[in-house]
Formats: structure tokens, sequence, C-alpha cells
């Protein structure tokens, strides 16, 4: 499939991460004139001013968060529901939050079409993460803060990491892995990305 060939030409080699990606359709977490659009390889609107990532982004950011079946991960920024999805399939359990709710009621009725029972979808501020569930053993932000949220750091479990943009909403952001070692913070540049902002509060 051209779709998956141009995964592993843009740095996406992980196996699992791609079979993942293979049994995710895109095409069900988008409508209207963008569903045929589903395979390429760019972003795409879902509605609130939001967007579903290009697939490379969503593969190197899954990639990077090194899953095993054993993850509890949270998600911050459900969206449509798509990155969730891919989660779904390779960690033990995933919570995503989305501060819009009209957005947070589609992307559980998508969730819930495609069987992935061990995702749960709360509408909610990303911003303060979900300290009912933690510690996690990983972090995923989809949308750009200016520095990691203090909150979502505290939440990660030691030994765990933490993937998210950041940056200036106006301007290209850097993707960072942030590994929570009994030392302190290790930070590794992934390259530039461009993600909405993160934003407190909750939307309609």
């Amino acid at each position: 499939m051209e779709f998956m060939l141009g995964l592993r030409a843009r740095g996406v080699t992980d196996t699992a991460v791609l079979e993942a990606m293979e049994h995710t359709p895109r095409s069900a977490f988008l409508q209207g004139i963008f569903k045929p659009r589903a395979y390429e390889d760019v972003p795409l609107p879902i509605g609130a001013g939001q967007t579903i990532s290009q697939p490379t982004v969503v593969g190197m950011m899954t990639q990077a968060l090194e899953l095993t079946r054993r993850c509890k991960v949270l998600e911050i920024g459900t969206g449509s529901g798509y990155q969730a999805a891919i989660l779904s399939l390779l960690a033990r359990r995933v919570y995503t939050t989305e501060r819009h709710r009209s957005l947070a009621m589609q992307a559980q009725k998508v969730l819930a079409d495609l069987d992935r029972s061990n995702v749960t979808v709360i509408p909610a501020d990303g911003t303060h993460g979900l300290p009912a569930q933690a510690p996690f053993d990983r972090i995923l932000v989809t949308a750009a803060a200016e520095d990691p949220p203090t909150p979502l750091l505290g939440q990660l479990r030691t030994g765990g990491i933490m993937v998210l943009p950041v940056g200036q909403s106006d301007a290209v952001q850097t993707l960072l892995k942030v590994v929570k070692t009994e030392a302190g913070l290790e930070y590794t540049d992934l390259g530039d990305v461009r993600f909405v902002p993160l934003l407190e509060g909750l939307g309609d």
C-alpha cells in the first residue's frame, strides 16, 4: 500500500506501529469532502478549528513513545480519535482528553464502532492532565505548549516517556521526547512540526 510505503520512507520503521496504522482506517475519522483524502500525508480539518494530524507525524510520535502492551497512556487532545485508536492497539489502556465536547462525542462514537474498548474519551481541560488516573507510563500531547506542562510531567511515572510539540503557536514548533529518570528529565529533539496551541478551559 502506497500509504504505508510513504510512512516507511519518512522514518516510521517500527513494525508494531506500522501494523497498528495499517489496521486503523483514517477515513473513519474524517467526514464529507475530506474523507476521500484520508490517505494523503497531510493534516485535514475535522471541525472546531482542529485538524487530524498527517499520518507521518502520527507515526513518528507513536514510535517515539516506545509503547509496550503493559503501558497506561494519557493523550491530551483527542481530536478525531485517530491517534487514540492507533495507541489502543499498542498499549494496555488509553485515556484521552478533549476540550471540545463535540469532538469528544464524535471520537467516542468512531472508537466504539471500531471496537477500541480500551480507550476512554474524557471531555476535559487537558492542561491539568488526569490526576485521578495518574501516574501514566506514557503521555502524548497533540497540541503545542511553550514548555512541557508541569502538571503533566508530575503525572508521568519515573521511567516514563512524554512526547509533545513545544514552541510558539504561530511558528514552527519542536517535537520533543521527554524521558523521566531518577536523575531528572532527558530531552530529545525529534524535528520540526506544526500543531494547534494547547489551550486551557473547555470549548464547545
